[in-house]
């Protein structure tokens, strides 16, 4: 092993639509985690690998952790703070627009409590703030828990992301490549497009639907041509809501499919055929197996 090398897991974590996702997919110069203003938008744990010359960083994309209202919402904190457990470094990030609050003194408490060597406070989203704001919310976030650095960034416009991974670099151990490097995330290609469904489904339907929604990606398969035919299921608890995701003459459930093509095609590399079908999961959210199911059961 060479013994400069560098490498290591951090774990974003913070309040819901803080931007974790938003930064995981600027270091990794693609997007792989899915982004919407919703809570809950991340339900699955992802990690993502950053390959450099001299380093390997592993960031672990996790749900934002909040007060959790049925079963799935439990499992999402539970895998939150159980990635707190085995890491070397934990970013806690701070959304620069909205006033620290106790949801933020809550994540601290846990940040202070876990075992990792570095503990990096990341205020976020600077290009919707201004200077003196940003400043505040670092005063106040800063006494929030003990935090070794902590840096201001703006992922949709690049600002900072690489002075954030140079300054996890810093402080990992010396290890090996824990993955290929060849690998950008340890997510399976159902996962991901299933994930790409929900978000455009999260972007598209209003008030309560979008927390009744998961998405089960059935089957891709590859044609001779070299398009992907997919097949994909939208499950909701009700089934007014099953008209709403469908929409009048499917109008909805169209432009679900059409707004997350490209996201897939980009990811597959290839023309996509994607057929979207709706599903009622009475409850779902409270049903631990469907959960399970799902793969957001945190014990997975």
């Amino acid at each position: 092993m060479d013994t400069d090398f560098k490498s290591g897991f951090v774990a974003l974590v913070g309040r819901p639509n803080v931007g974790k996702s938003t930064l995981l997919n600027a270091c990794l110069g693609q997007k792989v985690a899915i982004e919407s203003p919703v809570a809950q938008t991340t339900r699955k744990r992802l990690r993502a690998v950053v390959n450099t010359n001299d380093a390997q960083i592993v960031i672990v994309d996790t749900p934002g952790l909040h007060k959790p209202k049925d079963a799935l919402g439990k499992e999402l904190n539970r895998s939150a703070l159980g990635e707190l457990a085995d890491v070397d470094a934990v970013a806690m990030l701070v959304d620069a627009t909205m006033p620290v609050g106790r949801g933020d003194a809550w994540v601290a408490n846990h940040v202070n409590a876990c075992s990792a060597s570095f503990k990096l406070l990341v205020i976020t989203k600077a290009d919707l703030s201004d200077p003196q704001t940003i400043a505040s919310q670092l005063e106040s976030a800063q006494k929030l828990a003990e935090f070794d650095d902590s840096i201001v960034v703006s992922a949709p416009e690049g600002f900072n992301v690489d002075g954030f991974l140079s300054m996890i670099v810093d402080h990992l151990p010396n290890g090996p490549r824990w993955f290929p490097e060849d690998m950008s995330h340890d997510a399976s290609l159902e996962d991901i497009v299933a994930e790409f469904v929900r978000e455009k489904a999260f972007l598209n339907l209003r008030e309560e639907i979008p927390h009744s929604v998961g998405v089960v990606c059935n089957s891709i398969e590859y044609a001779k041509d070299g398009h992907a035919s997919i097949e994909a299921t939208i499950l909701v608890e009700r089934e007014s809501q099953k008209g709403i995701v469908i929409g009048s003459k499917g109008s909805m459930i169209k432009r679900i499919g059409s707004q997350a093509r490209p996201d897939i095609e980009r990811l597959l590399g290839c023309k996509v055929y994607l057929s979207l079908s709706v599903r009622v999961q009475p409850q779902w959210r409270r049903d631990r197996s469907e959960i399970r199911r799902m793969g957001y059961d945190a014990s997975e």
